[in-house]
């Protein structure tokens, strides 16, 4: 099988993995909540768990990134499958806090629909790899586009215990059980794909280029995004998904179907905006299309809780859905770009981690204001950390361009400065 070939054949893979994935975080991301209080917990101890399932992925991936350009990637991740299946099982037919507490320090359960495990940077890197960097920011609008609209259809298949509960004489906590064993049984086939990845199509660095580490020049910008992309963690860890659904339950009386109805609204406006997020990169570039979508998105979130009526929210949470993640290819396209191919492990999960550390920071205490009050603190906390982070990274970053920008600059005669390229044989320039 010819190089470009195996290429090919490895993105289809990794993109039918992560819809596979999507699907169980989706379901997953909704039914913790229901689950975790139908057996006894409030809402801190929720908050805790929550925590715990952001915190133990994030220390996973940053040891598996300073490592990973030592070891093969498609090991790791058909190795990463094992803690899927086993997550699955274990909260299946485990029910006391402290066995629950470390089977989400050490497993891939999300309390979020989006993907904050160990597998995202280890399938970003080998996208990267295959593609030129034109495709970049496509291929990670592809993967986007796929991850939510499975999540969205998870989402929307979170009402299957309820409607199974309705239609059989079962207990409606064991439907839920069902639920956490289908999503071990997803793992399982993830494993079954990961298997057939062939590890030719990681990065392939020329004999003349030095070894350099988990990470060599480009150190320091990818620690200076690492810290911005903490604080926007930070701030969305005040509202993930099952914390969101938690609030939505108590504030306005919703529905399991009904949340699992909107989530499936909210997921497919995400995942379709992802494609219009690559035709604006191309046209103002990859910082101006993370922040010009993700700032009005967080105005949008800010005056959820100040809507007199579940409506009035509802269509805040979809306008927002429309915005929030367009900014999520354009993230990960430009941390590719501004590092050097042999760097890309160890930059995706070194800014990824941080972002999952500082998220797991904020659901406890999402938790803790969430039981003092039932007005809707964590949104209004969280949009207002997530509108800092937007404008602090287009104060730094809105002249640091990736090598694809640079040559559009070039032809289109634009002098816009340029301090970074993650291409080598590009020569940075500067106004």
């Amino acid at each position: 099988m010819s190089s470009s070939r195996r290429k090919r054949r490895n993105i289809r893979l990794l993109l039918t993995a992560r819809g596979v994935r999507a699907f169980g975080d989706g379901f997953v991301s909704i039914l913790l909540p229901v689950y975790l209080t139908g057996i006894g917990f409030g809402a801190f101890e929720v908050g805790a768990l929550t925590t715990a399932m952001l915190l133990g992925p994030a220390m996973m991936t940053l040891g598996i990134g300073l490592i990973a350009h030592r070891l093969k990637t498609v090991r790791l991740l058909a190795t990463a499958t094992t803690l899927m299946v086993l997550s699955g099982i274990g909260y299946a037919f485990e029910t006391e806090f402290w066995p629950l507490l470390i089977i989400a320090l050490v497993g891939t359960l999300s309390p979020t629909a989006s993907d904050v495990s160990v597998f995202a940077p280890l399938e970003q890197t080998l996208l990267s790899n295959a593609v030129v960097p034109q495709q970049r920011t496509s291929i990670f609008a592809t993967y986007g586009l796929i991850g939510s609209v499975l999540s969205a259809v998870g989402c929307l298949f979170a009402s299957a215990p309820e409607i199974v509960a309705r239609t059989v004489p079962i207990p409606p906590n064991h439907a839920l059980q069902g639920m956490f064993l289908l999503y071990a049984f997803l793992g399982a086939i993830a494993f079954m794909i990961y298997r057939q990845l062939k590890s030719p199509a990681e990065t392939e660095t020329p004999v003349s280029e030095p070894a350099i580490g988990p990470l060599g020049p480009s150190r320091r910008i990818v620690f200076t995004l690492a810290v911005l992309f903490s604080l926007d963690s930070f701030g969305g860890g005040f509202f993930v998904q099952s914390l969101l659904a938690l609030w939505l339950f108590e504030h306005f009386g919703l529905s399991l179907t009904a949340a699992g109805s909107l989530f499936f609204w909210s997921g497919l406006l995400s995942a379709f905006s992802y494609p219009v997020a690559v035709r604006l990169a191309r046209r103002i570039g990859l910082v101006n299309t993370m922040v010009f979508t993700h700032l009005p998105s967080n105005v949008c979130l800010m005056l959820v809780p100040f809507a007199p009526t579940l409506a009035i929210a509802i269509a805040l949470l979809l306008i927002r859905s429309t915005l929030s993640q367009m900014d999520v290819p354009a993230r990960t396209s430009y941390v590719m770009a501004v590092v050097t191919p042999p760097e890309r492990p160890a930059a995706a999960s070194i800014t990824a981690t941080p972002r999952s550390l500082a998220g797991a920071a904020s659901p406890v205490l999402a938790g803790y204001l969430l039981g003092l009050s039932s007005f809707g603190w964590p949104l209004v906390i969280g949009g207002g950390l997530n509108s800092l982070y937007d404008l602090l990274l287009l104060f730094m970053f809105r002249k640091v361009r990736p090598p694809e920008e640079q040559v559009s600059a070039d032809v289109n005669g634009d002098v816009t400065s340029s301090y970074h390229v993650a291409d080598p044989s590009v020569t940075p320039t500067r106004s």
